[in-house]
């Protein structure tokens, strides 16, 4: 069983960084893809990104692409979200998800769900 927890959420302006972590529990994190969602007020939650259990394949959703990045540091069984040049519309809950492939976390299939943490870019 593995336990997901997120944090760095907060409030920023647009156009700022902010840097978001989720640390796991469990002995198998290093065979997981872990990836984040987000869920925006009156929206339903969408993918943002995914990484591989050994940190060499990544996926973005397009409104993302070249702003943000996903990395893991296995030997912290932490996986990060860096989030550049950030825009009023990447104001969300976002969460920190894992399953057993990139593919599955781009389809929803997952396993483990994070509790979530609070971005708000401010115009």
């Amino acid at each position: 069983q593995v336990q997901l927890v997120e944090s760095g959420g907060g409030l920023v302006q647009a156009g700022g960084s902010l840097r978001l972590s989720c640390a796991a529990s469990g002995r198998t994190f290093t065979t997981y893809a872990m990836g984040w969602f987000r869920q925006a007020p009156g929206k339903e939650r969408e993918f943002v990104a995914a990484i591989s259990g050994s940190g060499g394949s990544t996926g973005y959703t397009d409104s993302v692409k070249g702003r943000f990045t996903i990395s893991r540091d296995n030997a912290k069984n932490t996986v990060y979200l860096q989030m550049n040049s950030l825009k009023p519309d990447d104001t969300a809950v976002y969460y920190c998800a894992s399953a057993y492939s990139t593919a599955r976390i781009k389809n929803s299939e997952i396993m483990y769900w994070g509790q979530g943490t609070q971005v708000t870019v401010s115009s």
